[in-house]
């Protein structure tokens, strides 16, 4: 476990209480069962940028604290035990790292303020297909004068349909699968030709399908430089998996607690089943998971805060590691829970819900196990 400063410790603990008072798993069910369309509660979201953890990672130039990576990711991990629903991953995380890199001052005045004050929501638009693919990149930018025109759709767009801020990866040149020629473009939701159709998913959290028809954009909506936005996309896209990781590792504990606290309650052939060997190994293994899972999870952060070159291999092997972990601890918290955890009431099918989602957001992990060899020349 990292040694956390005392600035660090205090955002944790509030993130703690605050998570386990106001937003408990019974609150993301209601959320849930509402149907609401956005997959989380505005109001609450204002109440998470009022404690100041939609800045934690931006400049104080903007609002925010400049707290680092590893400070969101205590946030982060403890909304994950508490399944807390909000943007605060691709809009805070995802669309402000984005910003933070590759954003020209005018451009961080204009979205990257409002987004750490909660009143702007950012969203992702790389992906255009089934499955996590950032290179494939088919939406075409034309030049259009002094601008450009936008062409294609972008799928799966985690939170992209409360977004008023779309980061939408393009092609200015070259084929889909090529590193150069792609361009990031900074596009209003509600600019025309930009339409969206809203998805449910099964963890309940929101996201949209975007279409783009001629969606004018001009120059000063370029994020960064035209046609090296690829490098830009991969700094961006590994700091957003490496804080979903920290969220995986809080359900993962959440899951394996909850897990342990039946072990110990449940009587069956008139003894605890804890008492059971074969059960107990089982918990020992989730234990042994789940203190590698954060070793990596907390490195991965880290090493974005030093500026590592090595952010990328640790990201991956973090999304990677930690994905095979929740898996692993959701499928036994439904195992040893035994038929009540196959009910929609129990909590049990909420975790193993959100645990699908979140494996699959941002690259599953075949894509970065793959990608982990890949960058280690295996």
């Amino acid at each position: 476990m990292a040694v956390l400063t005392e600035e660090q410790s205090i955002l944790r603990d509030q993130a703690r209480t605050w998570c386990q008072n106001r937003m408990p798993v019974s609150a993301y069910r209601k959320i849930r069962n509402s149907g609401e369309p956005l997959g989380f509660d505005p109001a609450i979201y204002a109440e998470m940028a009022e404690m100041g953890w939609t800045g934690v990672v931006a400049p104080e130039a903007c609002g925010g604290s400049d707290f680092g990576y590893l400070s969101l990711g205590f946030i982060l991990e403890e909304m994950g035990r508490t399944l807390v629903p909000s943007p605060l991953i691709p809009s805070a995380l995802g669309a402000g790292s984005a910003l933070m890199l590759g954003g020209s001052a005018d451009q961080q005045q204009r979205y990257l303020t409002p987004i750490v004050s909660g009143e702007l929501i950012g969203a992702l638009a790389v992906d255009e297909g089934p499955r996590h693919a950032p290179e494939q990149v088919a939406v075409m930018a034309e030049r259009d004068g002094d601008g450009y025109r936008l062409n294609g759709a972008k799928s799966f767009v985690l939170g992209g349909v409360a977004a008023g801020l779309l980061v939408v990866s393009a092609r200015t040149s070259g084929e889909p699968g090529d590193e150069a020629g792609v361009t990031l473009f900074l596009v209003p939701a509600d600019a025309p030709g930009v339409t969206r159709t809203a998805l449910y998913l099964i963890d309940g959290h929101g996201a949209a399908d975007i279409t783009l028809r001629d969606v004018a954009v001009d120059a000063g909506q370029v994020l960064g430089e035209v046609a090296k936005g690829g490098a830009l996309l991969a700094r961006v896209l590994d700091r957003v998996r490496a804080g979903l990781a920290a969220e995986m590792l809080g359900s993962a504990l959440a899951a394996f607690e909850m897990t342990i606290d039946y072990l110990k309650t449940r009587s069956q052939f008139g003894q605890l089943i804890g008492s059971f060997q074969a059960l107990q190994h089982r918990a020992a293994r989730m234990f042994g998971e789940l203190e590698l899972a954060r070793s990596c999870v907390e490195a991965a952060l880290a090493a974005i805060d030093a500026d590592s070159p090595e952010v990328p291999e640790l990201v991956s092997l973090a999304k990677a590691f930690m994905g095979e972990t929740l898996f692993l601890v959701s499928n036994e918290l439904l195992q040893m829970h035994g038929g009540i955890g196959m009910t929609d009431e129990h909590d049990a099918g909420l975790y193993f819900k959100r645990a699908r989602v979140a494996e699959a957001a941002f690259g599953n992990r075949a894509y970065h196990r793959e990608r982990y060899a890949r960058l280690n020349g295996i």
